[in-house]
C-alpha cells in the first residue's frame, strides 16, 4: 500500500504536542511495516532525522502552509494532485486536515478547543477551522482522537457516528524519568535559585489558564508558607501576551521564571526536578505533561474538567480551573504535605502504565488498517 502522511508539523527542534504524536507514532509504524510505502508530505525542507526508515519517501510542496489561505491551497489543490501522482491508497493527517473526496483518509482530531474557545485564536484561523474541520471529519473513513472525552465531544459537536472514532491515548518519552537527589539539586540551582519549585509545561495561550495560576501562586507567596518558585516552560501561541506578570507583586514576581521552549531532554530535567507539575487548563484533549510528570515520579495538580480527570485518574490533585482559591489550595497542599506527595507519586506509577507510545502506535495502525480494508 502507498500511504501519504501530512507531516507539516515535523519541524526540527520545534515539536510540541501534535508534533510529538506524529514523531512517536510514525517512527514506530514505518519501521514496523516495511511492506508499505509512506510518503511524508512536508511544506518546508525536511530534516533527515524524520526519514525514519527506507520505506519513507519525503516530498516537499512548493508552498509553505502557515496561513489559512495557504492551508486551503495545500489541502484542496496541491495535495490532491500529489495523491493522484503517486497512486496513494490512504491519506493520514495527524492534525485534522483532510483532502476532498474521493481520497480515502484517516484524520486525527486531538480536541475541539477551537469550537469551545474560538476567541483564543486569530479571526481567519477561527473561521477556517469552524468552516472546514467539520467537513474534514465527516469525509474521513475513520477519525482518531486521544481521549474518551474528546471522542464524545466530536460526536456531540459534529454529529459523527461514534463507531467511526478510535480512541488512541498519547504516551510519554523514555527521556522522562525520575532524577537522583543530586540531579534535582543541580536543576534547582540552575533555574530556581536553589529553591523547590512548581513547573508548568505547555504552549502559552489563554486556555492554559496561566493568569489564574499566577494569582494562585501570588497568594501562596503572600501566605509565607513556603519559599517555592514557579517555572513556566513553553512558547507563546498566536502572539498572546496574557501571561505577562505585571499584575503580580514584585516579591512574587522574583520567584517566577519563564523558560521558553526547551529541548525535550532539558524539559525532562526541569520536570524531573520539580516538587509538582501544575496544569490548570480550562480545556485539554489529553494533557501529555500529566503523563510525563508521572514518569518522573513528580506529583500532578491539574483541572477537574474535560479530559484531565480521565488521564490523571486518582493520581493527581484536581482543582477547579476557574477558581483561584481552588488552584491555590492545591499548591499549598503540595507544598506543605509530604505524605500527600508520596501518595500521589505511588498512584502515578500505576496510572502511567496505561499510556505508552508503543500502545499509541499500535492502536493508530489498527485504525489505519480499518480504513485500508473499508
Amino acid at each position: 500500500m502507498h500511504i501519504a502522511v501530512n507531516t507539516k508539523l515535523l519541524i526540527k527542534d520545534r515539536l510540541e504536542g501534535i508534533g510529538w504524536f506524529e514523531y512517536e507514532t510514525l517512527s514506530r509504524i514505518t519501521r514496523a511495516h516495511p511492506e508499505h510505502k509512506f510518503y511524508f508530505i512536508f511544506d518546508r525542507k525536511w530534516d533527515e532525522s524524520f526519514v525514519f526508515s527506507d520505506n519513507v519517501y519525503p516530498i516537499r510542496t512548493f508552498l509553505p502552509s502557515r496561513h489559512p489561505v495557504l492551508w486551503y491551497l495545500r489541502f484542496h489543490h496541491i495535495l490532491p494532485r500529489l495523491v493522484r501522482k503517486y497512486g496513494i491508497d490512504l491519506y493520514f493527517s495527524p492534525d485534522g486536515y483532510n483532502l476532498p473526496p474521493p481520497t480515502r483518509s484517516v484524520v486525527a482530531l486531538h480536541d475541539l478547543n477551537y469550537v469551545h474557545f474560538p476567541e483564543n485564536m486569530p479571526a481567519l484561523t477561527r473561521w477556517y477551522y469552524r468552516k472546514y474541520f467539520p467537513v474534514y471529519a465527516r469525509n474521513a473513513e475513520r477519525l482518531v482522537t486521544v481521549s474518551e472525552y474528546s471522542k464524545q465531544d466530536i460526536v456531540r459537536s459534529y454529529n459523527i457516528d461514534p463507531g467511526r472514532i478510535d480512541v488512541v491515548y498519547n504516551g510519554a518519552s523514555s527521556v522522562f524519568r525520575p532524577l537522583s537527589e543530586e540531579e534535582k539539586h543541580s536543576v534547582r540551582e540552575q533555574h530556581a535559585s536553589g529553591k523547590p519549585y512548581f513547573i508548568f509545561v505547555g504552549a502559552l495561550n489563554p486556555r492554559k489558564n496561566l493568569g489564574r495560576l499566577l494569582k494562585a501562586f501570588e497568594g501562596l507567596c503572600s501566605s509565607g508558607e513556603t519559599d517555592m518558585h514557579l517555572l513556566i516552560a513553553g512558547a507563546p501561541m498566536f502572539r498572546n501576551s496574557f501571561f505577562r506578570t505585571g499584575d503580580v507583586s514584585p516579591a512574587c514576581r522574583e520567584r517566577i521564571r519563564f523558560l521558553g521552549r526547551l529541548s525535550r531532554e532539558e524539559l525532562a530535567r526541569v520536570v524531573g526536578g520539580a516538587r509538582a507539575l501544575v496544569l490548570p487548563s480550562t480545556f485539554e484533549g489529553f494533557g501529555i505533561p500529566i503523563i510525563e510528570a508521572m514518569h518522573c515520579d513528580v506529583p500532578v495538580i491539574t483541572s477537574n474538567t474535560t479530559s484531565m480527570p480521565e488521564i490523571a485518574g486518582d493520581a493527581a490533585l484536581l482543582a477547579d480551573p476557574y477558581s483561584v482559591d481552588s488552584i491555590g489550595n492545591a499548591l499549598s497542599r503540595i507544598a506543605m504535605e509530604p505524605e500527600l506527595r508520596g501518595e500521589l507519586i505511588a498512584r502515578g506509577r500505576k496510572q502511567r502504565e496505561r499510556f505508552s507510545w508503543d500502545k499509541t502506535a499500535s492502536l493508530l495502525w489498527e485504525s489505519l488498517e480499518k480504513a485500508l480494508l473499508t
